[in-house]
């Protein structure tokens, strides 16, 4: 079983590219579970086909202790199990604890099946705060993807986020397994990502291209490969999905110092000089 953690900036598209990605997976053949880390529970719509998933946490508050795996657990296209962590009531608590309390949980009610060949974490944001960070600090997860752009703050939040898996890498066994690209149309952005994800020390593992499509499948609910399955960009989930099914590059990152990573957004145009 290989568990997978998706970060990037908030805004990025974690959640429309681990959809996407996964139904790729899940047409495969692979037996795949995403775990959705976020307070908005948004991570599986487009599994599920819309459906308002009940979280974790909203479950617990709602029924007590007592339970059952089916309770929180849902399963929607191409067999994909679906569960959202949820989050406390606006205002009250930490957002991080749902992630902590809802992997405990799973693993308690034994939803971390043998037959299972992936689970997917889509985690809120950056790892600034340690309850979002659990998927790396405790080795829950032993790859990492983090979705990027050529935008200056997406790739400033890639680098913070190498900074945490890095912190952890020894305690935990977690490795950076690539840069994913999800294109918001700037220039040089392709040549960009390769030149930061090597300076890393690792990879861009795929180059996302922005295509209207995926808007449109996302307002009928439905991932790009379930909603048009012979578009173009089916295909590019498709490719996604087999890059990383067959990665078998995983580093420790190497952060960057500020002005290193200011330096190579200027030599691609993105800052001026």
């Amino acid at each position: 079983m290989r568990q997978v953690a998706i970060y990037g900036k908030g805004g990025i598209g974690k959640s429309t590219t681990t959809q996407n990605l996964t139904a790729g997976l899940g047409e495969m053949g692979k037996n795949v579970m995403i775990v959705g880390c976020d307070p908005k529970a948004d991570s599986t719509r487009l599994i599920l086909g819309g459906l308002a998933q009940k979280s974790v946490l909203d479950t617990l508050r709602e029924e007590g202790e007592e339970v059952e795996l089916e309770n929180i657990m849902k399963t929607g296209v191409f067999g994909i199990r679906c569960v959202e962590s949820g989050g406390p009531e606006p205002g009250v608590g930490c957002a991080g604890r749902g992630i902590i309390t809802s992997i405990n949980m799973l693993e308690s009610l034994g939803a971390y099946t043998d037959d299972l060949d992936y689970v997917f974490y889509d985690v809120l944001g950056d790892v600034v705060c340690g309850g979002f960070a659990m998927p790396i600090r405790e080795g829950k997860a032993q790859e990492i993807y983090i979705v990027a752009s050529g935008e200056m703050m997406a790739l400033y939040a890639a680098n913070n986020i190498c900074k945490g898996i890095q912190k952890y890498a020894n305690a935990g066994g977690t490795r950076l397994g690539g840069i994913i690209c999800n294109s918001r149309k700037v220039d040089g952005e392709k040549e960009l990502l390769e030149a930061f994800a090597k300076e890393l020390g690792s990879q861009l593992i795929y180059f996302v291209p922005r295509d209207n499509q995926v808007q449109r499948a996302e307002i009928n609910r439905k991932t790009v490969i379930d909603y048009s399955p012979d578009h173009p960009q089916a295909d590019v989930y498709r490719g996604l999905a087999r890059a990383i099914d067959n990665n078998d590059m995983f580093v420790i990152p190497k952060p960057m110092v500020q002005d290193r990573l200011e330096e190579i957004l200027m030599e691609h145009g993105i800052l001026d000089a």
